[in-house]
């Protein structure tokens, strides 16, 4: 590689990791501080809010690094012109695709890191967090359990424990389950112990009393029947107080992309998908990494426009803004076609073919040789 190439990639590579570095950590507190309060709302430790953090910051910065080469090519860009090496480097003889070649490879480089992500570590990372969120899901103490307190699982149902035992049993257990206004059903135990098994969670309660109160045809004012049963043991399934009733499916983003593009039937009856949907997840990882240089090359082509201004280059910046948000809008209306189409899934590459097609349209007119304006002779001036 030439030396003024290398200069250049050093360039964009060094500006490349401070955006990145700023840009994923935003995105990543924001994340962070939403899973914190969820996470601890539900009992969990700081341990368990690290690790849940750690596990989706693969997939956060497979999102930004396009958007931190675009900003890195565009504030290099703007750096060289204000600097006057890109002035020198024009006057040399190097012509707009020449000045390119650096900010592909840069763009390139960077789409490998975003291709490393989506199809080895953010799979890797989704499989890991699915597995430690059907983990606390089985943990219904950790989740939902408190002494002292009413709780509400969902709505309609009342939860109250008045002390948890160190060998883990519920001491005096009140459950309400008044879903249903016209059945409502109130479970009272002296004891309760929670058991895991391999359909989910189940409460057993010992030494207490069902209370089952009816309103016939829903007409409050009718007379209404009460009915108790005592018992010395029951079993209670938890699995709608705790959203693990059915089977969890496993999310499609947790598989390689090589099984995604040819679903068996194990990985569409483990993630309730259809075929259609595993291939369009697949392509989406394929067209994910063309957006890199895409987004690299609007920054770099779009300053190389115009003249030489006092006023700097902030049209041009404009503009390299509102081409990269009319891509990505482009790539949003796309996903959600195929959201609503799985088999629309071709339509994955048609934001990077378009971002392409502008950056060899803008490099084209950069390249144009442009004609000096001529000024009109006064009136009455001889020529």
């Amino acid at each position: 590689m030439p030396r003024i190439d290398r200069y250049i990639l050093s360039q964009l590579m060094t500006l490349f990791g401070f955006f990145a570095l700023v840009l994923v950590s935003v995105y990543w507190i924001n994340r962070a501080v939403s899973l914190f309060e969820q996470l601890i709302s539900d009992g969990q430790t700081a341990l368990v809010v690290l690790e849940f953090t750690a596990l989706t910051l693969p997939l956060v910065i497979s999102v930004v690094l396009p958007i931190a080469a675009f900003t890195a090519s565009a504030y290099g860009t703007n750096r060289l012109s204000s600097e006057s090496e890109l002035i020198a480097m024009q006057a040399a003889g190097m012509s707009p695709w020449r000045l390119a070649r650096p900010v592909l490879t840069f763009g390139v480089l960077v789409g490998l890191m975003v291709a490393l992500l989506v199809h080895a570590v953010v799979p890797m990372a989704r499989g890991r967090l699915n597995d430690r969120q059907a983990q606390i899901a089985q943990n219904v103490t950790a989740q939902f359990l408190r002494a002292g307190a009413f709780q509400y699982p969902v709505k309609g149902v009342t939860l109250y424990i008045r002390d948890i035992a160190a060998d883990g049993r519920l001491e005096d257990f009140f459950l309400e389950d008044a879903r249903d206004p016209n059945n409502q059903v109130t479970y009272t135990a002296t004891e309760a112990l929670v058991i895991k098994t391999e359909n989910g969670p189940r409460l057993v309660l010992l030494r207490g009393m069902v209370q089952n109160l009816r309103i016939h045809d829903g007409n409050r004012s009718g007379p209404a029947q009460l009915s108790v049963t005592r018992f010395d043991e029951l079993a209670y399934d938890l699995g709608s107080l705790t959203g693990s009733g059915e089977a969890r499916k496993r999310d499609l983003r947790a598989y390689p992309t090589g099984r995604l593009l040819s679903p068996d039937a194990e990985l569409l009856d483990a993630t309730g998908s259809t075929v259609d949907r595993a291939q369009a997840e697949a392509h989406e990882r394929l067209s994910k990494p063309l957006q890199a240089p895409v987004a690299a090359m609007l920054g770099f082509a779009m300053l190389l426009l115009g003249g030489f201004s006092r006023f700097g280059v902030w049209r041009q910046v404009i503009w390299a803004v509102l081409a990269l948000i009319l891509v990505q809008f482009l790539g949003t209306a796309v996903q959600n076609q195929v959201a609503q189409n799985a088999s629309r899934w071709p339509l994955m590459y048609l934001p990077s073919a378009v971002g392409g097609l502008i950056c060899v349209l803008i490099l084209w007119l950069a390249a144009k040789p442009r004609r000096p304006l001529q000024r009109k002779p006064a009136s009455g001036a001889t020529t």
